[in-house]
């Protein structure tokens, strides 16, 4: 509540279109008018377009999650690029490419109110979704039970039925035995399978090798506690809730498999108390239905061109989950030209420069554009090291229409503030940029024909009958809806059910059923384990913060001034560390170390090390803001391995070693 005011009224904001007039990274900047700005935009990017080609352009935003990131791709589709990069293969890419393979549908969907038992694995739902731990806290009262699978004793761990420490990446064992022991108790919803799903006699050939006592050698969780987690499970209604602990990884997509296989054959997808499948009023269009709207894309040959799509096309171009490109490949475009160059980049409302790993190769990679523009709230390191930084709106000066799956209901986000100084919102920024490179023949389409946000707005609420007076008035507005219409809307997989035999997989020459596959610290050399015995977590939720945003806010540095990273008693009395000392973090990928204040605590296991995301300072001299040293990021690789399916790289269960800085 306080962070968001705080944003927009802090002394430091953004307020005015600046323009580099020193080094690049150098903080010298000119205040220069709208459509100064724009005229160096679309200038700088027609060049780009005319010399290297429109795929030499290429759009960044945190995903399309909020309209901006629709916008994001709708402008550069309409330049002809079909590049826009997206955070999500460091977040939730891995589940929502497992969803659409599985044809699940069913991510937001947990009907936490109705369930019997509550699953969570990799989630730490107190400091993610506080409005999600009211919930679960209102079912544990009223007598559900509650599983938690994390290898870090989280406030859900704490008040947990069962807890389960596994080591981190494995969790996929226990999902693949907690599976084993529906089927062969016979628990699972057979008359559900028979009809919905595809390939159960393969998955449950499968799963027939996990048996308790494989797993608990696999993740370390005792056996009789994996068949206490299948049993209380079994009895439902049950609800998966899952987080990012178990996403971002090279083994992310294959965990999520076998969790999402284990919600689809015990029955609990589409009913009171499981996961409720992405629901709509008829006539609405969400974010993702316009970024696969036929009406709104690029030819294929064109989208085939996306970076990615090649390596990772359940992921990037014409078949991926949103359509965006793969982010460490477009730094490789920059670097050396590989698929194609890469020469010109629009950035907005993300903070690539902290939030991507390996951070001294992002940083080159961006220095390195012939063009850079960012619109940003804030002088970010990315934002530090642009040719043109634009202000932008913060969601207090914004309007936003979208569904939450977790109502369902279509919500309604009015502007609560008026706008500071000259900022801008983003339709606002792509419909300027878009009518100079018109005037300067530089665009390829018209796919983003509305001018401002009230009338794209409008476009997505369509026909869809829905109260918007009630929503403009509440904040939201419900709509009717019919779970397991299974029938009339089907599966959005080649055989028009539930895969848990994925025939796209199987058609891309991977694996077509979900598996546990080794994490990143077991594949390890043996000589690289000697090197660096301790195994790294990262993203650990603070309350706080959200990702890198609210760094300059003096409330929340007072809460948690510094980065920790998390430490057990024994490890850190091994290695002469103590509380609140800093400590430098090293992997085994040779990056460059990083430095995080040591908390010492037994909420982790012995020898599991975990830590957040997103630090930077921006009192701190730029343009790196003090990235380099305090920032995790800087100490990981962005090269490998990656999953097959999402392209996602690892970024926990990471061999590491420690020591006092």
């Amino acid at each position: 509540m306080r962070a968001l005011p705080e944003w927009t009224y802090h002394p430091d904001r953004l307020t005015h279109p600046l323009r580099r007039v020193g080094e690049r990274g150098s903080g010298q900047w000119e205040r220069i008018s709208w459509d100064q700005a724009l005229d160096e935009i679309a200038d700088k990017m027609a060049a780009i377009r005319e010399r290297y080609g429109a795929p030499a352009l290429v759009g960044a935003v945190s995903g399309a999650a909020f309209s901006r990131g629709p916008v994001m791709a709708l402008l550069m589709r309409s330049i002809g690029s079909p590049n826009w990069m997206i955070n999500q293969d460091l977040c939730g890419g891995c589940r929502a490419v497992s969803d659409r393979l599985t044809g699940l549908s069913m991510t937001n969907g947990e009907d936490i109110d109705n369930a019997a038992c509550i699953l969570v694995v990799g989630r730490n739902p107190m400091a993610a979704d506080p409005v999600q731990w009211l919930a679960i806290k209102r079912a544990k009262a009223r007598g559900a039970s509650l599983i938690v699978i994390d290898p870090f004793r989280t406030s859900a761990a704490d008040i947990a039925d069962l807890w389960l420490q596994p080591l981190p990446g494995t969790d996929a064992a226990i999902a693949m035995a907690m599976m084993r022991q529906l089927i062969a108790k016979g628990r699972h919803d057979a008359a559900f399978v028979q009809q919905w799903c595809t390939g159960f006699d393969a998955l449950a050939e499968r799963v027939a090798g996990y048996t308790p006592e494989r797993a608990a050698k696999l993740t370390g969780v005792a056996a009789a506690d994996i068949v206490k987690a299948a049993d209380l499970y079994a009895a439902g209604p049950s609800v998966f809730v899952s987080g990012h602990g178990i996403d971002a990884a090279s083994n992310g997509v294959q965990t999520f498999r076998a969790f999402h296989c284990l919600v689809a054959i015990s029955g609990n997808l589409d009913r009171p108390g499981g996961n409720r499948r992405a629901k709509r009023p008829a006539g609405y269009t969400t974010y993702m239905d316009l970024l696969h709207d036929p009406r709104f894309r690029l030819p294929a040959e064109i989208e085939q061109q996306t970076i990615g799509a090649a390596q990772y096309p359940l992921w990037a171009g014409p078949a991926g989950w949103q359509t965006a490109c793969h982010n460490k490949s477009v730094l490789d475009a920059i670097l050396d030209s590989t698929p194609y160059p890469v020469r010109g980049m629009y950035v907005s409302g993300v903070n690539i420069a902290v939030m991507y790993p390996d951070t001294r190769r992002t940083l080159a990679a961006l220095k390195a554009l012939d063009f850079l523009c960012v619109a940003a709230h804030t002088m970010t390191p990315t934002a530090a090291v642009a040719d043109i930084v634009l202000p932008k709106t913060t969601t207090l000066e914004e309007e936003e229409v979208d569904i939450s799956q977790t109502g369902p209901c279509v919500t309604y986000t009015a502007p609560a503030s008026k706008r500071i100084g000259e900022v801008r919102c983003d339709i606002e920024i792509a419909a300027g940029i878009m009518s100079r490179m018109r005037a300067r023949g530089a665009l390829t389409a018209e796919l983003l024909p509305w001018p401002d946000q009230a009338s794209f707005n409008r476009f997505l609420l369509g026909e869809a009958k829905i109260d918007r007076e009630a929503m403009r008035r509440d904040g939201f507005a419900e709509f009717s809806y019919e779970l397991r219409d299974f029938a009339a809307n089907g599966f959005k997989t080649p055989s028009g059910k539930i895969e848990l035999y994925s025939n796209t997989l199987a058609g891309l020459g991977l694996d077509p059923l979900p598996d546990h596959v080794p994490p990143l610290f077991e594949r390890a050399t043996k000589l690289v384990s000697a090197d660096f015995p301790l195994v790294l977590q990262t993203g650990q939720r603070e309350k706080t913060y959200h990702h890198s945003r609210f760094r300059e806010q003096a409330w929340a540095r007072k809460v948690s001034p510094d980065p920790t990273i998390r430490i057990h008693p024994e490890t850190a009395g091994r290695l002469g560390l103590a509380d609140d000392s800093w400590v430098i973090v090293e992997t085994e990928a040779g990056a460059a170390p990083c430095r995080l204040r040591a908390e010492i605590t037994d909420r982790t296991a012995p020898d599991i090390v975990t830590t957040g995301i997103g630090w930077w300072r921006p009192e701190a001299d730029g343009p790196e803001f003090d990235v380099l040293d305090i920032n995790v990021n800087a100490a990981l690789t962005y090269a490998g391995p990656m999953d097959p399916m999402s392209g996602s790289v690892d970024t926990r269960a990471l061999p590491c070693r420690l020591r006092p800085a």
